[in-house]
């Protein structure tokens, strides 16, 4: 059952850091229109500030999930290596 747990997740991680890759490319290709319409706009005040603020939520959009595998990384590995309860 382990064995099986353990190939789950493995295959579980590699979809993820297939994934991961995938959001940070969809992270780069968001960002040039962004900073396209900053550049077109002549840098004023209110287009750096809503420049800014896309950029930042397509950051977040990107870096949180890499928290959130590294967590759940963590928490598999955590569950896998305690010993099951011995049954009498």
């Amino acid at each position: 059952m382990s064995a099986t747990l353990s190939s789950f997740l493995s295959l579980f991680f590699k979809a993820g850091a297939f994934a991961l890759i995938f959001n940070e490319v969809r992270g780069a290709v968001l960002a040039v229109p962004v900073l396209y319409g900053m550049y077109q706009a002549g840098g004023s005040l209110m287009a750096i500030w809503i420049g800014f603020c896309s950029l930042a939520g397509i950051a977040l959009s990107v870096i949180v999930p890499l928290f959130a595998a590294k967590k759940l990384e963590r928490f598999a590995q955590a569950k896998l290596a305690q010993p099951a309860p011995a049954h009498a």
